[in-house]
């Protein structure tokens, strides 16, 4: 066990020093993410309200389906035939050459980033996000606002988080910071964007986290209030059980949401697989020709045009007739699958919601024909579908009890709420293993269960690592730190200031690329790294993860086994240590 050690620069000697440490400091960024978050909400949806109006003439076309587009009268409805290309015409390059990640719902992404890249996310993918999506949505793609908004707020989390230097740890709290905060924003309803961020995005519960997870989303909210009103998005019915029997009636809409939600999966993966085994152009002009399809869909049923939220309030008001209900529900699954197979920018939560409501108003509807007034109406049961097939897809339950009580704001709700959401989520679990987000990264070879504990996972650092080597003075020149580094085995050394106190590291390369421009006496300060910081008691996993994020052959370890906050440098790793640890 190595004995020498360093104590790092206290946290608050610098500006950057107390951001990366200190709790103070990512309370600071939590609330840079939740404001930012917050405001690219309201651009985001004023985005889509422009576009929409400039490809359908309509404020949201949705509301007034199959009239005609004022700025071209004489196409009348068949408008909705060329909307589809011309905004894949711009959308699909966009997507193609600046950001394809940008591609598709967004929150896979958002996991695949946090699990599996350090919560790492390029900065470009918030602009080309909001614009790809928002010309998506408003020509006529039939998909939602919510999963776009958690990546651009995740994008945002994550730009703040790499500038800042954060460590790993720190950074992904900043991507579900920026998660809640969009979700809140956009649905104004903060407890919702709390919940879908430690469920979907961190999977985890520390306390830490949730609190700033809470101060991102509060912030977002506050200001998604203060400039698009205090209204919900929905106005949705009040909720009123009329008998207790009826419980088993949620019961059964819970099976029927779960079942649904898993459907809507299936048929969401298939198009998008008979897209890419018919398709074989270029990906950029994927969407305008797949966009002649969908505004064939558009033609047939015009409700299908972008987020449906007005087709979703009637069938919450009792509008439809239950045969016209169930086309609904099959013409959503079918748009939505069909505008992301084309290559398409959204969501696919509040299509899940859409296909949820429908289903509970027919449920409902039937109800009442045959059980008459002792049942509630058939937006009660609206309100039930849309969170029982938003569990049975996404398999989030505490999200979605949360985010139907806050629309509501009716307490009645929650017993039947829990009960349906409950029975959905279990059926979708006994059916299929993978979730409508998951699964999308199964497809490509990423399993988040991560499988079974491997000798990387159950291997410490403190196993390993070696004594910290001679460190090297920040007023040093570069030209003597290039002799102190040819004598290490691994070409880096830690880096001190006059207090003896560890203020990151220095690497042979970077010195080298430094002398060859003739920087002989530059001092060391100026070319100075700080990798992102790994602890005694972390994974060997973890180890080769920052080592390869670091770019350097070696990292210093940080803390102790019992003392995780300590900023102490007590060791230091190489990539032979870690490799050897994880062999043996």
């Amino acid at each position: 066990m190595p004995s020498a050690t360093l104590q790092s620069r206290r946290p608050g000697r610098d500006l950057g020093g107390w951001l990366r440490t200190s709790d103070g400091g990512l309370l600071t960024l939590a609330l840079l993410v939740g404001a930012g978050a917050g405001l690219f909400a309201v651009v985001f949806r004023w985005l889509i309200g422009f576009f929409t109006t400039v490809f359908s003439g309509h404020e949201d076309y949705a509301a007034t389906p199959g009239a005609d587009n004022p700025h071209v009268p004489w196409l009348g409805p068949f408008f909705v035939l060329l909307a589809p290309m011309l905004a894949g015409l711009l959308y699909g390059p966009l997507v193609r050459y600046f950001a394809p990640e940008a591609r598709g719902h967004g929150v896979p992404e958002v996991m695949y980033a946090v699990a599996q890249n350090g919560g790492r996310i390029r900065p470009q993918v918030a602009i080309v996000k909001a614009l790809a999506s928002a010309l998506c949505i408003g020509g006529g793609g039939s998909v939602g606002r919510e999963g776009p908004i958690v990546q651009i707020g995740s994008a945002i989390g994550s730009t703040l988080g790499v500038r800042t230097k954060l460590d790993e740890a720190r950074l992904q709290v900043l991507v579900a910071c920026g998660a809640a905060g969009g979700i809140a924003a956009t649905f104004n309803a903060p407890l919702a964007g709390v919940f879908f961020a430690m469920e979907l995005i961190l999977a985890s519960w520390a306390a830490q986290s949730f609190g700033m997870v809470v101060i991102s989303a509060v912030t977002a909210s506050v200001i998604g209030r203060t400039l698009l009103g205090d209204e919900p998005f929905l106005a949705l019915p009040q909720f009123h059980l009329v008998h207790h029997w009826e419980y088993l009636l949620f019961a059964l809409l819970g099976v029927l949401g779960g079942l649904a939600g898993v459907l809507f999966t299936r048929v969401l993966y298939a198009i998008e697989d008979a897209c890419d085994a018919v398709w074989r152009g270029p990906e950029w002009l994927r969407p305008v020709v797949g966009g002649l399809l969908l505004g064939v869909v558009l033609l047939v049923l015009p409700q299908m045009y972008g987020v449906g939220y007005p087709v979703l309030g009637n069938a919450v008001d009792g509008r439809y007739a239950i045969w016209f209900l169930l086309v609904l529900i099959v013409g959503k699954m079918v748009a939505t699958s069909l505008t992301i197979g084309i290559g398409g920018s959204g969501g696919v939560f509040a299509p899940s919601l859409f296909i949820g409501a429908a289903l509970g108003a027919a449920f409902g509807e039937t109800a009442g024909l045959i059980a008459g007034s002792s049942v509630a109406g058939a937006g009660a049961y609206a309100v039930i579908g849309m969170g029982a097939v938003f569990a049975g897809s996404a398999r989030a339950p505490i999200t979605a009890v949360l985010i139907l009580f806050e629309l509501t704001g009716e307490y009645s709700v929650i017993l039947p709420l829990m009960v349906a959401i409950v029975i959905a989520a279990g059926i979708s679990h006994r059916i299929s293993k993978e979730t409508i987000y998951t699964l999308k990264l199964v497809r490509r070879g990423v399993d988040l269960g991560r499988g079974p504990e491997t000798i990387a996972t159950r291997r410490r650092v403190r196993d390993v690592m070696q004594a910290v080597p001679a460190p090297v003075e920040q007023g040093m020149s570069l030209r003597d730190a290039a002799a102190l580094l040819a004598t290490s085995a691994s070409g880096v050394l830690p880096v001190v200031d006059e207090d003896g106190l560890f203020v990151g590291t220095v690497t042979a390369r970077v010195v080298a690329e430094a002398l060859a421009t003739g920087r002989d006496a530059d001092p060391v300060e100026l070319v100075r790294e700080y990798p992102t910081r790994l602890l005694a008691g972390d994974s060997l996993r973890r180890a080769l993860d920052v080592l390869s994020s670091a770019g350097a052959a070696a990292v210093p370890v940080h803390g102790a086994d019992d003392d995780l906050d300590s900023d102490r440098v007590v060791g230091w790793i190489t990539y032979q240590d870690a490799l050897v640890g994880v062999r043996t």
